[in-house]
């Protein structure tokens, strides 16, 4: 993630505090390694990393000149397969900052484990806002809408990247993306299992599981799918409702663009009983109807086909990555200190309930929006 430039009155400012235990690196052979691309960091780098995020620890480099850039390592201990794929991030915002797309400018990649004791990239920082709530708490009422489409227009921009021109051929396979997914996401919360306590209630987990791997048959649409996009992801301009980078793509790949479109609208239907979570109407949002129709607007669609299993998926998906948090802060090797195993595994449950229920009312009926 980027830090915050702006005050407290315009967005919230990205907390960064000294490096966790678990976290630390050889901050010496960090600077030697940095120097050959960067030179003034042979004169040193103060380090700090940034909380939030809750996967690939993500730190603040300052150099002696102020100037700063963020790195992004895989976390320590046992990791599951696949995760924290930050060679992909890598990869993916490359080509897009290629392809005219707001993202980070790379600077460079680490595959030897030995310089800091695991793969790491460097990447320029983008001053501006982190404003993790989806109902835009930080945001004044009045730029809210502004906000709200811009992140959707962002989408928009992101689906409509040729991604073969883009040089991102193999990164993905586009058909069978639903049913893949499915199968992925499922396979990782079979493995955080182990980490989390047996008497947990995984019902509604494994019944929307099943859901989806039936209903899951969409027709094959090929983007650049984020896997991530939400506003807590983006660098918002210090003062204006836009979006100046779009950051985490750990999850990214060649996939359907409805699925991005569905994690983005999550909010609309997230459990009100979620801490933190608020109605997006009545904090002045656009409605879910007017950000879909925004989208096809963008996209030049007609209609947004099978809105209630991508939904589903969006749901599905969310819980796994909480799963997947408390799973790894009961292993205590979370990114970061406010991850709570208990308190993550009871809001993965509510999650895949909420979509479990937005599955049983469509009654066997699959329709457009």
């Amino acid at each position: 993630m980027a830090g915050s430039e702006a005050g407290p009155s315009t967005g919230a400012e990205a907390v960064t505090v000294e490096p966790l235990p678990n976290h630390r690196f050889d901050e010496a052979a960090l600077a030697r390694w940095l120097s050959e691309v960067l030179p003034e960091a042979g004169q040193g780098v103060q380090v700090r990393q940034f909380q939030g995020g809750m996967s690939n620890p993500t730190f603040l480099l300052t150099l002696p000149s102020g100037r700063r850039y963020v790195l992004r390592k895989k976390p320590p201990g046992v990791l599951l397969s696949k995760a924290h794929a930050i060679d992909r991030e890598y990869r993916v915002m490359q080509a897009l900052d290629g392809a005219g797309f707001p993202v980070p400018r790379m600077v460079a990649y680490c595959a030897d484990s030995a310089v800091i004791g695991s793969d790491f990239f460097v990447m320029d920082h983008v001053a501006g806002r982190i404003v993790p709530p989806a109902a835009m708490g930080p945001v004044a009422r009045a730029d809210r809408p502004a906000l709200a489409y811009a992140l959707v227009d962002t989408l928009a921009q992101l689906h409509r990247v040729d991604w073969r021109a883009a040089g991102l051929e193999g990164f993905g396979r586009p058909e069978g993306y639903l049913a893949r997914q499915t199968a992925r996401w499922a396979a990782q919360c079979e493995a955080a299992k182990s980490d989390l306590p047996a008497d947990l209630d995984y019902s509604a987990m494994d019944w929307l599981r099943d859901w989806l791997t039936e209903n899951g048959g969409v027709a094959d649409e090929s983007a650049v799918a984020h896997g991530d996009f939400r506003l807590g992801n983006m660098v918002v301009h210090p003062t204006e409702p836009r979006i100046l980078a779009v950051l985490d793509w750990e999850l990214s790949t060649i996939g359907h663009p409805l699925a991005d479109l569905s994690y983005l609208c999550l909010h609309y239907r997230l459990p009100r009983d979620l801490p933190g979570v608020r109605d997006p109407v009545v904090a002045g949002l656009p409605t879910e109807a007017q950000m879909l129709a925004r989208y096809c607007a963008r996209t030049g669609r007609d209609r947004v086909e099978n809105w209630p299993v991508f939904l589903a998926f969006a749901f599905f998906r969310s819980a796994a990555i909480m799963q997947g948090v408390a799973a790894r802060a009961a292993a205590g090797n979370v990114s970061t200190a406010s991850a709570d195993a208990e308190r993550d595994a009871w809001r993965a449950r509510r999650i895949a309930e909420a979509g479990a229920e937005i599955a049983r009312a469509m009654d066997g009926a699959v329709p457009s929006v």
